[in-house]
């Protein structure tokens, strides 16, 4: 794991209609182990990064076009080692008070996922299926956001997320 990638996820809170929102990515399909899949913005940590947390900013502007001036950090979660892709990534916890001006990187999401943020608390909404991965069929439990089948570890990510705001409330 000392050579894992160095990397961070931005987990973004902002306002919608009537609720809190937050918003996903659906990475387009490549030839790579997290193609077609579901994810918060975010990617690998670049030299000229200062630190973890402006990697996760750099990269939400670069793919979703989150202004980092408009994001405040609340902080981060427990560091995640994903084997397949031997990278270590960072989930950085964020709020803004203005509804981003979302626009995608063609080329590393293909669709924005904007969702209301309460899916976290909702029990229902975790489910479990086979998903087919690297070979095998596995049955994993994953968070059910508008359709979309968000596993792994952005799945692990979440249920930390929901873990650490019922222990506030």
């Amino acid at each position: 794991r000392s050579k894992a990638v160095k990397s961070a996820v931005l987990i973004l809170f902002y306002p919608g209609e009537k609720s809190i929102q937050t918003v996903f990515i659906l990475r387009p399909q490549y030839d790579g182990v997290h193609a077609g899949q579901v994810a918060f913005p975010g990617g690998r940590a670049e030299p000229e990064d200062s630190s973890i947390i402006e990697t996760a900013l750099r990269e939400a502007e670069e793919e979703v076009n989150i202004k980092p001036s408009s994001v405040t950090v609340l902080g981060t979660l427990t560091d995640l080692y994903i084997p397949p892709s031997n990278y270590i990534v960072t989930p950085v916890v964020g709020r803004s008070h203005t509804i981003p001006e979302f626009k995608r990187e063609p080329a590393e999401v293909a669709e924005i996922i904007e969702a209301d943020a309460g899916f976290i608390l909702d029990p229902s909404l975790i489910k479990e299926t086979v998903i087919y991965a690297r070979g095998f069929n596995i049955e994993a439990p994953y968070f059910d956001v508008k359709g979309f089948v968000v596993w792994g570890a952005t799945a692990m990510i979440l249920s930390e997320l929901k873990t650490v705001i019922e222990s506030i409330e």
